[in-house]
């Protein structure tokens, strides 16, 4: 009898501990005691990047993590590269001078330093542009600026609202009188500040403009609308500089317009062509300044119609030095295309965003 009860208290101990052991479990850490939760960040990923989903977990260290262009995008204009990826801006044109905007993949070629390179990603669709809008305050200017602002806002108009903006003006100075912005007050205001005086500082313009936009841009694809009426006689900077600021990796394509006239064609067409061709714009010569506005008009189409073309280099970008760029395309039904697009870069300088 003494050993049943013996062994009925020892089965209501076990039973009681093991209650007790599940109500400690269940019940609350103290507050110094929980773990840790990092607050969500009130910031928003900048234009032209893409958050990872909530539901991704970050990868461990022995884990690879996803490419950026495995990663969704938000749907509107994104546009991703990898880190190794070159990547030009292509306009085609037939032989009567025709924008050809029809074309897939494997109508282009690529080729750096005569080597053929493998085309990694590619795109023909309407993206939002990094613009810079250059404009000659000098004293010759004075009577032109009106026209040429109009100009320059339509520009704007006619392209995607989601591009970026900022306005120089200069003469033997130059001035940032606007900052990247979409807002068309703000744009039309900078570029109202017309003290048309001094000289033409027009190679420091260029050379400032494409800093602030390596330094500011969140777009990857860059552009600068440049108006002059003169040659060139302030700068401290050559073209040849200025030309080599340009081809830095990624730098933008420049469009030129030069109100010359005859006494001053020589050299300063010279120059607008050579900053315009290296990078793989265009210079417009027109003959009256009432032309300006159709030439505008016709920067915008050309923008907005253009290839987008990835290639990783079979050369390391760590080997530095000048890559010359070729691209050819052909296609059924065409006789000759021509591909306008940079001449080269300069690899492992470009620090902006991708």
């Amino acid at each position: 009898m003494l050993l049943r009860n013996s062994r009925v208290l020892l089965l209501l101990i076990i039973v009681l501990t093991f209650l007790h052991s599940a109500l400690l479990a269940q019940t609350p850490s103290s507050p110094d005691q929980q773990p840790a939760e990092s607050p969500q960040s009130s910031s928003q990923p900048s234009k032209g990047q893409t958050s990872p989903p909530p539901s991704e977990a970050s990868p461990s260290p022995n884990q690879k993590a996803p490419s950026e262009d495995s990663q969704a995008d938000n749907g509107v204009f994104v546009f991703k590269k990898e880190v190794e990826e070159v990547m030009l801006h292509a306009t085609v044109a037939d032989d009567k001078n025709h924008l050809v905007t029809n074309l897939d993949k494997s109508a282009f070629t690529v080729f750096e330093n005569n080597q053929q390179q493998t085309i990694t990603s590619f795109r023909h669709e309407d993206i939002p542009v990094a613009m810079g809008i250059v404009i000659d305050n000098s004293g010759s200017m004075r009577e032109k600026r009106e026209k040429v602002n109009r100009a320059a806002l339509n520009l704007v108009r006619s392209s995607n609202p989601q591009d970026q903006v900022f306005v120089v003006n200069f003469n033997d100075e130059y001035y940032l009188d606007q900052p990247f912005t979409s807002d068309i007050n703000k744009l039309r205001e900078a570029l109202e500040k017309v003290e048309a005086r001094g000289g033409t500082a027009l190679y420091d313009a260029i050379v400032a403009s494409a800093d602030y936009m390596k330094k500011n841009a969140k777009l990857q694809k860059k552009v600068l609308f440049v108006v002059t009426d003169g040659e060139d006689n302030a700068s401290r900077e050559s073209l040849e500089e200025a030309v080599r600021r340009l081809q830095e990796e990624n730098g933008p394509t420049v469009y030129a317009i030069g109100l010359l006239g005859e006494e001053k064609a020589r050299r300063a067409r010279r120059a607008l062509e050579t900053i315009a061709q290296r990078s793989g714009g265009i210079a417009f010569l027109p003959r009256t300044l009432d032309e300006v506005d159709s030439i505008s008009s016709n920067v915008a189409h050309d923008i907005r119609n253009q290839y987008t073309i990835g290639y990783k280099p079979t050369t390391p970008k760590s080997a530095g030095g000048y890559r010359a760029i070729h691209v050819e395309a052909k296609a059924k039904g065409y006789n000759k295309l021509v591909v306008r697009t940079r001449s080269g870069y300069y690899p492992g300088q470009e620090h902006g965003p991708s």
